[in-house]
């Protein structure tokens, strides 16, 4: 506990105050000079929301970017850029829940310091002295060395009070209060009604009196934070929706009541306070935004004692994907199950996810991934599943998509040829497959686990869901017979046979002679005939020869 000590000091403006603090650890801070309050007034500090130690803001300190607050009015607070101030009188404002006078304010702590003390000059008022709520002090009778008289206390409210006098005939007003060193008032368990002037009187050759003004200080302890935000984790993490209004508070079990500052730091980023000496207990963020996600802290200080207490606390600021989710359906790689996945992103925290199969709404599985594994005893064809995709600040029914899985389809040519030393492709086509089939090509009916791989014999290509296979150098011995295409998914499987009918080329030059043969016989048939029955010919090109030869005819039929 701080504790203030004094000394006097001689100016040309008479005697003056310097006071000096301790902070926890004993390490005195000099602080402020302060000049005597005149009879009659209060000291600087003594009015609410006045300026004091301790109360000094960064320059230029604003609302963190990115938001707008609204804040109480309040004595000498000024309005703020980026806020606006709370209507009087429509339940905005929210006074510190300072108690003062309340017996259980806060609770002494053993070993601590017990008093503030600090001398004052004359013009009636010697001394002020700062006490802490629950502990005891001692007021002195005046700066003043060797004998003393006879000392009466008197409490100097409206009228003198009596309170404590050397005469032992004369009870003390409470049982707290009692002499110490014969002249000094001591006063045990001291309350905040304590506070007050006090007067000294000491009769030795003349009556001498000194003022004492006490003030009586506790807290601030309690320190309570309110966020109205959207919901609070496990953790105690609050976290509000983007775009959302949130309200926060601070309050003090104090005496005086507390100055209260709020603070705001954001990850990886300095403290940032709130304003320009802004000290309000109430405000509100109207547009949360992410950058407004961090730590805010509600920093009480009692501006009599110094003594500060603060509470942070951590604001998260949550937001939904904007788009819909998206499903799909795929084999797992190196087994036959069937992989469901379900992903919704741009959204922070991310959202839980939830398989049921439809209609019905049996329940597949939940989890964080959104990935689902199902065994071939778990599907069938047409079989319909959806994926509901749940965030923490909504939608509140979620969002969903569905897929729908199918066993495959196949449609191939039933037979193709090739001729020996040729190459032909066999093609296959898969349709209908949710998800997409695993094609593979086979060889013979009788050996059906026998895959074919790509060699130098057999290519084997796929575009999509088409698959084609080519055999180089076909060899009638080899490569006559069947060959089964086979879709495969997690669904089911499908099969199609296709037969492959080698042949020997032909020989087109031997079949050319031959047709060539076979015409000039022919011709020379015709002409043959033609000459046996008909001998008449006319030669177009000649036709003497030609009459030359009717008449040796006709000469060889006179003979």
């Amino acid at each position: 506990m701080a504790a203030l000590a004094s000394a006097l000091s001689t100016g040309k403006h008479g005697r003056t105050l310097q006071e000096l603090s301790w902070d926890a650890e004993g390490t005195p801070n000099s602080a402020a000079w302060q000049p005597a309050p005149p009879a009659g007034h209060a000291p600087p500090g003594a009015a609410a929301g006045a300026p004091g130690r301790g109360s000094s803001r960064r320059a230029g300190a604003g609302v963190p970017s990115g938001g707008s607050c609204r804040t109480l009015p309040g004595p000498a607070v000024a309005a703020t850029p980026g806020c606006r101030p709370g209507p009087s009188g429509l339940g905005r404002d929210r006074p510190p829940r300072s108690t003062p006078g309340r017996a259980g304010l806060c609770s002494a702590r053993p070993g601590a310091r017990p008093l503030h003390k600090a001398l004052l000059p004359g013009q009636g008022l010697e001394a002020l002295v700062i006490g802490q709520v629950h502990e005891n002090i001692t007021l002195h009778c005046g700066n003043v060395s060797g004998p003393r008289g006879p000392v009466t206390w008197y409490r100097d409210d409206s009228e003198p009070v009596f309170l404590l006098s050397y005469n032992s005939s004369f009870p003390p007003a409470e049982p707290r209060f009692s002499l110490a060193d014969a002249s000094s008032l001591h006063i045990t368990a001291l309350r905040p009604r304590d506070e007050g002037n006090y007067t000294c009187r000491e009769v030795l050759n003349e009556t001498r009196r000194f003022r004492v003004w006490l003030q009586v200080a506790g807290g601030p302890c309690e320190v309570e934070v309110n966020i109205s935000s959207t919901g609070k984790l496990p953790n105690g993490t609050v976290y509000a929706a983007k775009g959302s209004q949130v309200d926060f508070s601070c309050s003090s079990s104090s005496w005086p009541p507390p100055m209260v500052e709020w603070q705001f730091r954001a990850p990886d980023s300095s403290t940032e306070p709130f304003g320009n000496n802004l000290t309000v207990s109430y405000f509100t963020l109207l547009l949360m935004s992410q950058n407004l996600q961090g730590n805010y802290t509600c920093l009480a200080t009692n501006m009599r004692t110094g003594r500060r207490r603060k509470v942070t606390t951590e604001l998260l600021v949550y937001f939904p994907p904007p788009s819909a989710p998206q499903c799909r359906a795929e084999m797992s790689q190196g087994s036959l199950m069937l992989q469901l996945t379900c992903r919704w992103d741009g959204g922070y925290p991310d959202p839980d996810f939830l398989w049921t199969e439809e209609p019905g709404g049996v329940v597949v599985g939940t989890s964080k991934l959104g990935v689902e594994m199902l065994n071939q005893s778990q599907l069938s064809d047409g079989k319909k599943f959806k994926c509901v995709g749940s965030h923490i600040v909504g939608p509140e029914l979620g969002a969903s998509c569905a897929v729908q899985i199918r066993s495959p389809s196949l449609l191939s040519e039933p037979m193709r040829t090739c001729f020996v030393g040729g190459n032909v492709t066999l093609t296959c086509q898969v349709t209908g497959a949710y998800p997409p089939a695993k094609i593979l090509w086979l060889r013979n009916l009788t050996q059906p686990e026998v895959v074919l791989q790509p060699n130098g014999h057999y290519l084997i290509t796929q575009n999509g869901q088409i698959s084609s296979l080519t055999i180089l150098n076909c060899s009638q011995a080899l490569d006559e017979g069947y060959y089964v295409c086979q879709a495969e998914n997690p669904v089911g499987v499908r099969q199609v046979d296709i037969w492959l009918t080698v042949k020997e080329p032909l020989n087109i030059g031997g079949l050319v002679g031959t047709i060539m043969s076979l015409l000039l016989l022919g011709l020379a048939i015709i002409s043959g005939l033609m000459l046996y029955y008909n001998p008449v010919f006319c030669w177009k090109g000649d036709k003497t020869w030609g009459m030359s030869w009717f008449w040796w005819i006709q000469k060889k039929r006179r003979r």
